[in-house]
């Protein structure tokens, strides 16, 4: 059994409400089995005391946390440094506190590409079409645009995608009702909406018109194998979960706490997924 020191390192998730967070059972995972003095706990805390809170823990000795909704706004606000990468997600899900004060990183961009690569899908293959524009769009598509991809944004309300596009230059944007009827023009399918997720509706999205060698990501995993996943693997599509993707982006974080470099394997994904 791991017993913590006064040494140990601690790190969190902080988020309104977090109990159901995943992150502390990835992040127990791999302090288990690189046997490290540290521990990784879920934080819940009201919008209200978020800057409080983060300024505290900061200040009690915590190497750093996670941000998960409704924070990574108001992260982005309590930083003394934010880098590249949050400024092109527009948004902060992970905090390093430092000797010269607060760093802000998105992750979510990281653990979407390299989420990809394991299910050997290249993302620079060709043009993507990303559904959706809330910040996971956004941090996804800035991530697929520095791996060189041309990148459209298709969201139910256009007024969204206009200024999400406008904000990560040169995306283009497609009418919603058009999305089934383009699909045949890019390589990569991207589902960043709530759609298709526990207790709400499923995404529509026909893929007859796919063209071939397409791949189709779902960023939603609960459950593991929503609507879209499933009628993409029945026609020969290319399908890739959104689990992976919280596994992936948990890595860069960790490494920053604990000074080790974690890696997402079978056993991992398994103790995730139960």
């Amino acid at each position: 059994m791991r017993l913590l020191t006064g040494s140990a390192r601690l790190a969190g998730v902080i988020g309104w409400p977090v109990a159901h967070s995943r992150s502390p059972r990835i992040h127990s995972t791999w302090l288990n089995r690189h046997g490290i003095d540290g521990a990784y706990v879920p934080l819940p805390v009201a919008p209200e005391n978020f800057t409080n809170v983060v300024r505290a823990l900061a200040q009690a000795g915590f190497a750093g946390a996670n941000v998960t909704i409704p924070h990574k706004e108001a992260a982005f606000a309590v930083c003394d440094k934010v880098d590249e990468t949050a400024h092109r997600a527009g948004a902060v899900n992970t905090l390093v506190f430092t000797p010269q004060g607060i760093e802000g990183r998105n992750t979510d961009g990281y653990g979407f590409v390299a989420n990809l690569r394991a299910h050997g899908v290249n993302p620079a293959a060709g043009p993507v079409l990303i559904l959706g524009a809330g910040g996971a769009a956004r941090a996804i598509a800035a991530a697929l645009q520095d791996e060189g991809a041309a990148v459209t944004i298709c969201n139910r309300s256009p007024e969204r995608a206009e200024t999400l596009a406008a904000a990560l230059p040169p995306a283009r944007v497609l009418p919603w009702e058009q999305r089934a009827a383009a699909l045949g023009d890019y390589a990569l399918l991207v589902n960043t909406t709530s759609l298709g997720m526990v207790h709400n509706p499923p995404l529509k999205m026909p893929l007859e018109k796919a063209a071939p060698g397409l791949a189709v990501a779902d960023i939603v995993y609960a459950p593991l194998q929503t609507a879209l996943l499933a009628e993409a693997e029945a026609r020969g599509v290319k399908a890739v979960e959104g689990l992976g993707m919280l596994l992936h982006q948990a890595v860069p974080g960790f490494a920053a706490w604990f000074g080790v470099m974690p890696q997402v394997d079978e056993e991992l994904y398994r103790i995730v997924a139960a």
